[in-house]
């Protein structure tokens, strides 16, 4: 696109009647027109290709910047909280004079377009965000969603994603600890791959994004540019999937895992010797991102020259090279006297470095290319203040007849064979089934400090081998909850996080999320988001876990039909030893089971009414965070101090999903007693929240309830570990090798 090598500055100002491609790089009539005011002129075409990246709708969050602003309005008081939102990543204190970051972000429609590589690059990005704040990744998540399990596009789509996720990270040397996998015909054509890391670091190391320092030097260094994912993420996430327009069908990035490898040695070396003043991944828009922010976070201005540029491909033209998203690139900014340090540091590491710039003591973002100036911009006006659209939102028509059509009142199983095979059909669904087939593609154990990956209930890292001290991540959103009830869908969302966290025996710190949503010009949608934010904004500062960063994508939709909205958290915390941690496996015959929390009959979203009636209505759960903040309490202090040898949090698909899963994982039966006051049925598979299964030993029966009947939270005893069977008294036994069949043939039948 580019004009010609002669479209500079003063170019631009003496011709401004010539015509730029503003809606070809997908900005508004109204939004070239804000840039043509900003610069008192039209803008050069390099202009116009930094500030279509960066004010599209990925990048610029144009579409919610007014409802996220509650996150900072409502954030609950921290002393944990270290870095905020703003930066690459959240960073939290961890204790011992640790700090850990942490992040979720997406990478939806490039892995629609092209699984393998953009769920690969979207491990890339993310890790790269981790490596930005100062940290070594020490580990990856990967929440999921997929069409329908049966759907022939599933099977393309699916295992390239997979592949993508396990082939990077794998490479890189990273476990994989946790995440999850969902199925729904919601997510036909628009899958959505959300990509999380951790890393770790000393509170000292901690680095931000920030060129000042008049005279420092900027170096890009990493892979060369290249043609690939030209406009990529910031332009293909920022609007509705057409077929019939290939602009939305750009080239997605190619990711070069041991490339990235070396990019991470060589910038953790580079930050141990103190090398680096600022310092900025290169993601999505590319260069257009990595100056202009830089430059506005910084206290001066910033001159670059983009014909140092090392380059895979010598026709790109300027506008080309600034929209880049080719990927393993990063910018640093370096004092004068360090460059050559730097330099020879990634010579040791086969990395190319190259000067392209320094910092200026004025306040604006100049850049050249062929003797020409072809930016001279306020790099604020790039990089932060692009527009910010109120878009109308209001509650749609048909939400009233979704909450009436009430899964309470669905037909349920009349005999105990009927329960006993609606028991079997929800542990064989595709959402509930095993996806051993899916996580076994990836190394869990690398590095040797895992202590706790899939299918546990949070992943768990040991990042102090002589203490002990570990930290544990989960991920978890449910679209279904959401659509009934956005506002308590992304509590729900929080609140099983947060249970997953603390079943292990880690304590809950912070959260960063990824908001996976529908087109936001739909007000259908946007109040859904509203919703969303409100409530995660809201639970957050009840339950004093700060969002510390995240992650926006919208349009999520194939014409008219969007995804459920989905929500999805990650909540980050530390446990003081991880020899402490609780698994979900039953291990021990003769322990002795209890339900804590209440159960009442809360079937709306369920998966039982998805499995057995294809069906979504009525309300999801009640969410109640006080009755979450003491069961977390509980739990953490139960396995602290030895009073319980399993757990395992309540959720999709109720009780009985969660028993089996700590059978099967343990290789033992378990004899359950339907407490008083509930039918069998509404024990097995009610998804009331606030709720957790534990295994208890005999010695600790009597402290363990004392403490529960002290704190005020309901515990049942419903059970007793023993046998190969899974037996419901007075109902039905399932033997271990049945329920196993039925949860581990599923995925791998259904992706042959």
């Amino acid at each position: 696109m580019s004009r010609t090598p002669l479209d500079t500055v003063e170019h631009a100002a003496a011709t401004p009647d010539v015509e730029l491609p503003w809606a070809e790089l997908g900005l508004k009539k109204d939004e070239y027109e804000r840039v043509v005011e900003i610069l008192g002129r039209r803008p050069t075409g390099a202009e116009l290709a930094m500030y279509s990246v960066m004010w599209s709708e990925h990048c610029s969050y144009k579409s919610s910047k007014v409802h996220l602003r509650q996150f900072g309005e409502k954030a609950p008081e921290s002393d944990a909280l270290l870095v905020g939102i703003g930066e690459n990543a959240g960073v939290v204190d961890v204790g011992q004079g640790y700090a850990v970051t942490f992040k979720v972000e997406s990478h939806n429609h490039p892995s629609y377009v092209e699984p393998y590589q953009g769920a690969a690059t979207g491990v890339g990005g993310i890790v790269r965000d981790i490596i930005a704040m100062g940290a070594r990744p020490v580990a990856v998540v990967d929440p999921l969603r997929f069409g329908a399990a049966d759907h022939p596009d599933t099977k393309r789509v699916l295992p390239g994603v997979v592949a993508g996720i396990g082939g990077y990270g794998n490479c890189l040397g990273l476990p994989n600890i946790g995440g999850e996998v969902v199925f729904d015909s919601c997510y036909q054509g628009n899958p959505l791959v959300n990509a999380g890391a951790i890393g770790v670091m000393r509170h000292e190391d901690i680095h931000l994004a920030k060129a000042s320092g008049a005279g420092n030097k900027v170096i890009l260094y990493g892979a060369r540019t290249g043609g690939d994912g030209i406009g990529g993420a910031s332009i293909l996430a920022s609007e509705t999937f057409d077929d019939a327009k290939p602009s939305k069908r750009p080239a997605v990035q190619v990711g070069d895992p041991f490339q990235e490898k070396l990019l991470i040695e060589c910038t953790l070396e580079a930050f141990a010797e103190k090398l680096v003043v600022g310092i900025q991944d290169l993601g999505a828009a590319g260069l257009s991102c990595a100056t202009s922010e830089l430059a506005s976070n910084g206290s001066g201005g910033m001159r670059v020259t983009l014909d140092d540029v090392p380059l895979r491909d010598s026709t790109l033209s300027p506008e080309e090279i600034l929209m880049s998203e080719s990927q393993e690139r990063m910018c640093a900014v370096v004092e004068p006297e360090k460059v050559d340090r730097f330099l020879e540091i990634c010579d040791k590491w086969d990395v190319i470095a190259t000067v392209i710039g320094e910092v200026t003591d004025g306040d604006r973002l100049e850049i050249f290319w062929h003797g020409g100036k072809i930016v001279d911009v306020d790099p604020r006006t790039v990089a932060h203040d692009g527009p910010v659209y109120e878009r109308p939102y209001a509650r749609p028509s048909w939400q009233d007849e979704l909450q009436a059509d009430d899964a309470n009142k669905l037909p349920r199983p009349e005999t105990s064979a009927e329960l006993k095979d609606q028991v079997l059909k929800l542990v064989g669904s595709p959402n509930q089934a095993s996806k051993q087939w899916i996580t076994q593609q990836y190394d869990h154990f690398v590095q040797g400090n895992t202590v706790l990956a899939q299918p546990e209930d949070s992943g768990m890292i040991r990042i102090d081998e002589a203490s002990g001290l570990g930290v544990a991540i989960a991920t978890d959103g449910n679209g279904r909850y959401a659509k009934l009830d956005p506002y308590a869908g992304a509590q729900l969302a929080l609140a099983e996080a947060y249970r997953n966290v603390a079943t292990t025996g880690a304590k809950p710190l912070a959260v960063s999320d990824c908001l996976n949503f529908g087109s936001p010009e739909d007000p259908a949608v946007m109040w859904q988001f509203a919703e969303a934010v409100r409530g995660l904004a809201d639970g957050c500062r009840q339950l004093g876990t700060p969002v510390t960063g995240g992650n926006v994508s919208l349009y999520n939709q194939t014409g008219e039909a969007a995804i459920h909205p989905t929500p999805v958290v990650a909540v980050l915390g530390v446990i003081d030893d991880v020899a402490r941690r609780t698994p979900v496996a039953f291990r021990e015959e003769g322990q002795l089971v209890y339900l804590l929390g209440d159960t009442r009959e809360e079937f709306g979203g369920s998966a039982w009414s998805q499995v057995v009636h294809d069906h979504l209505g009525g309300l999801p759960p009640m969410v109640d965070l006080e009755r979450e903040r003491l069961l977390g309490e509980i739990l953490i202090s139960a396995s602290r101090d030895g009073m319980i040898d399993a757990a395992h949090d309540l959720s999709d698909g109720g009780l009985v999903q969660a028993v089996v899963e700590s059978a099967l994982l343990g290789g033992k039966g378990v004899r359950l007693v339907v407490p008083d006051g509930l039918d069998a049925f509404t024990f097995l598979f009610s998804e009331s929240a606030g709720r957790a299964i534990v295994a208890v030993p005999r010695s600790e029966e009597v402290r363990f309830t004392d403490m529960c009947g002290a704190r005020g939270l309901p515990a049942t005893r419903i059970g007793v570990v023993d046998g190969d069977t899974v037996e419901v008294q007075g109902e039905f036994a399932l033997t271990l090798t049945e329920l196993r069949e039925a949860h581990e043939g599923t995925i791998p039948a259904l992706l042959a």
